[in-house]
């Protein structure tokens, strides 16, 4: 999934709400988990049903970033805060069941994202992407240049079967996937890269099976999903119209469904099994699937579809807006803080966590579009 500070950057105005010993959260990768670091050490929690499962204090320092391994005991660190544990460069390794450094990579510059899978490392840094192996002596596969990237983004497959590596090509706007386990660029444009927005990547989300990866831009607007091998574009979703900084884009375990969170304190939630299903079903010159209005007025619930505007059959016409997709449904955050988001282990349930220290469950009607929370509880 797509991992992302969930705390202001330095001079971004205002925190009022945030929890100030939180420093950043990350979900494990079917989201049964998640962990924060924090000024003085990092917590692990059961998502659903919300448990604290551990949490370990240091005396001296605090961890700014922090990636686990599926539920094993392994997880890696980089430090931060106001008096980091460990310097910005490095990753380090940890074995909680010895409650110690195994292994520790160090780099030349800042490590801006971490994640691991199965045997891989994959540490983000500003105009690179670097994948080593995972083990007690870590070695040095393969590094990737990339655009600007000052949020170390990225994304992994999450099962532990496929190994798909998705992060910013060297030119604006272009996508870069990997093999992540040969190492091979499955991108097959000119640069190596698939052309995906017009201005920088701002998230990434790739499908549990590896099959699909999703994309934002700066711009906030549309979320694109394509296919990973052949780049084919799959799906255009419509966040909204105004500029909207993505926080967190994550598909549902059987990627039928996507979520994304942004600064306008709401999480949208997009079905991508039924549409797929409608356009497949008129490919093929058949009727309309029952309930596929593909002509449904926004703001109608279209029976489970994203909503479309009722001029979408004039699309080769008029702007691109009106043959865009919108979710089927969408909530908004207390406090409207900065939230990432992920699937629950129930159906049609999402987990949010929010900066201010609290965990947040939602569960949704995929007929009808309804919301409820079901939960809130603040984890620090």
């Amino acid at each position: 999934m797509n991992v992302g500070r969930i705390v202001p950057r330095a001079g971004a105005g205002a925190q009022e709400g945030y929890a100030p010993e939180l420093l950043y959260a990350t979900f494990n990768q079917d989201y049964g988990c998640f962990a924060i670091g924090t000024q003085t050490g990092f917590r692990i929690f059961n998502s659903d049903p919300y448990k604290e499962k551990m949490r370990r204090e240091f005396k001296d320092g605090g961890i700014g970033i922090v990636a686990m391994l599926y539920r094993s005991n392994y997880l890696a660190f980089v430090g931060g805060g106001r008096n980091p544990r460990f310097p910005p460069n490095q990753v380090m390794l940890w074995d909680d069941a010895s409650s110690k450094i195994v292994a520790e990579l160090e780099f030349r510059s800042d490590v801006l994202n971490v994640q691991l899978q199965r045997d891989r490392i994959v540490i983000a840094q500003r105009n690179k992407c670097i994948i080593c192996s995972l083990e007690t002596k870590p070695r040095h596969l393969h590094a990737f240049e990339t655009a600007d990237n000052d949020r170390g983004v990225m994304a992994i497959s999450n099962s532990s079967e496929s190994g798909i590596l998705a992060f910013p090509g060297r030119q604006k706007g272009h996508i870069q996937i990997v093999d992540l386990h040969s190492c091979v660029n499955l991108s097959t444009g000119p640069q190596d890269s698939a052309a995906a927005h017009a201005t920088a990547i701002s998230a990434l989300a790739v499908s549990f099976d590896g099959a699909m990866v999703a994309s934002a831009s700066e711009k906030g607007t549309l979320i694109r999903i394509f296919d990973t091998m052949s780049g084919r574009l799959l799906h255009e979703l419509r966040r909204g119209v105004d500029r909207a900084d993505i926080y967190s884009i994550a598909f549902s375990p059987d990627g039928t469904k996507l979520c994304v969170s942004s600064d306008k304190g709401t999480v949208h939630i997009f079905n991508l099994e039924f549409n797929q299903n409608v356009g497949q079903h008129m490919q093929s010159g058949a009727a309309p699937l029952p309930g596929g209005n593909g002509a449904a007025a926004v703001g109608g619930n279209g029976g489970g579809s994203n909503k479309q505007s009722m001029f979408k059959f004039m699309k080769d016409l008029l702007p691109k807006y009106f043959s865009s997709e919108w979710s089927f449904t969408h909530f908004r955050i207390a406090n409207e803080v900065r939230c990432i988001c992920g699937f629950g282990t129930e159906r049609n349930s999402v987990i949010v966590l929010c900066a201010d220290g609290t965990a947040q469950k939602y569960s949704f009607d995929s007929y009808r579009g309804n919301c409820v929370r079901e939960w809130y509880r603040r984890f620090i």
